[in-house]
């Protein structure tokens, strides 16, 4: 019998989280009900935020930092090309060019040290990403931010659950984006949040998810009637529903147990591994507890008899999901048609050719994990240059 396919990261829904969706399509409020508000209070708690905002999906997220952060034409933001393009796309939103500083090649995330080196008097602020899950050099980060006076909106899209020296993603920065897409640690179907300790960037953000409207009483600019509402900014339909929000409110209870599971199967991933000569398992530094989103092997090809393609269409071939996370954010055509070339990030550059992703997700058992450990060691061995 053929193994089943295994993709690289898949949603994990159980009885309780479909009742919870049940209950609320029973009830009063489908949407800019009663839900939205307790899934934001239990994402606050949990990452150590004062507020978190729920959006319609993890770029609307992004739109609506960049926007409260007030970031505009003529502005520069900071970020890496080893990331899904919604992390650079927002600041092109807000009318901003985007920056892409290398990365730190041991750990593929964002090089403090070219971040500094990137700053110019147009720069407004810094798009960090926990690539994988694992977390940034946030101190550095701050630091350089706090110097030069910019706002930090980390991309999180990775790393609900992570830990920096024992501080929670979520809570460090001016303002921290998730995804709650069905790959993610838990899932709304498509979905997002903003946390932040800020009440202004709160009621901004709050605003703009929804067409810049407020009834507010305290926040009218003009009447005061019982039924008056009024615009007071160009904001977008961000909306998250009740529906999506009693679902974000059943999975985040089972968080740590994803992660728990995540873990496991990166320890028997790192175990499998870690002693090969032809592949580099994942850098985890001691101040990081990572929520492991992605699980990435670094071929060594110098040591292989083959390319990155071969080895990927083999395992895929063995029903095995692999994928490639990511192609650098300024080779797509649309931002070489903005002027961006090859050449700006070589760690970025080189870290892409080499990379493959294997897969993660809480869902998976025990027959998958070590049937995508004997493959992976299969391949890369009939690849070897030494045998």
């Amino acid at each position: 019998m053929e193994k089943r396919f295994i993709p690289y990261g898949r949603q994990w829904i159980e009885e309780d989280d479909i009742q919870a969706v049940v209950e609320v399509l029973k009830g009063d409020y489908l949407t800019t009900g009663p839900k939205i508000k307790e899934f934001e209070d239990k994402l606050a708690q949990y990452t150590g935020a004062k507020y978190a905002v729920a959006v319609s999906n993890g770029t609307a997220a992004l739109h609506a930092a960049c926007f409260a952060a007030g970031i505009k034409e003529g502005d520069e933001v900071i970020t890496t090309p080893i990331t899904f393009a919604a992390s650079a796309n927002c600041i092109l939103y807000m009318g901003a060019k985007p920056v892409f500083a290398d990365i730190d090649p041991k750990t593929y995330n964002i090089d403090p040290k070219d971040i500094e080196a990137k700053i110019t008097e147009k720069t407004k602020a810094i798009i960090p990403v926990h690539f994988t899950g694992l977390p940034c050099d946030m101190d550095e980060i701050l630091k350089i931010a706090k110097k030069y006076n910019l706002v930090v909106i980390d991309d999180g899209a990775h790393a609900l659950g992570t830990t920096y020296k024992d501080r929670k993603v979520g809570s460090m920065t001016d303002m921290t984006t998730f995804s709650f897409h069905p790959v993610k640690h838990i899932t709304t179907g498509e979905g997002g949040a903003i946390t932040t300790n800020d009440e202004d960037y709160y009621r901004s953000l709050t605003l703009f998810r929804t067409h810049g409207i407020t009834r507010n009483e305290k926040e009218l600019i003009r009447s005061k009637e019982p039924w008056y509402y009024e615009q007071q900014f160009l904001g977008y339909n961000y909306r998250i529903t009740d529906i999506q929000a009693a679902l974000g409110i059943s999975q985040i209870n089972k968080l740590d147990r994803f992660l728990g599971l995540r873990k496991e199967y990166v320890r028997r991933y790192n175990e499998a591994f870690g002693g090969l000569d032809t592949v580099d398992i994942p850098f985890q530094p001691d101040f990081a507890d990572s929520a492991w989103h992605l699980y990435i092997i670094r071929l060594k090809l110098e040591k292989l008899d083959c390319s990155r393609k071969q080895i990927f269409e083999e395992l895929q071939s063995r029903n095995i999901g692999v994928n490639v996370h990511y192609i650098p954010v300024y080779y797509h055509p649309y931002y070489s048609q903005l002027g961006y070339k090859k050449g700006i990030c070589p760690n970025a550059e080189d870290l892409y050719e080499r990379i493959i992703t294997l897969p993660l997700f809480p869902k998976m058992e025990e027959e998958d994990v070590q049937y995508i450990i004997s493959n992976v060691k299969e391949v890369l061995q009939k690849h070897a240059l030494v045998k």
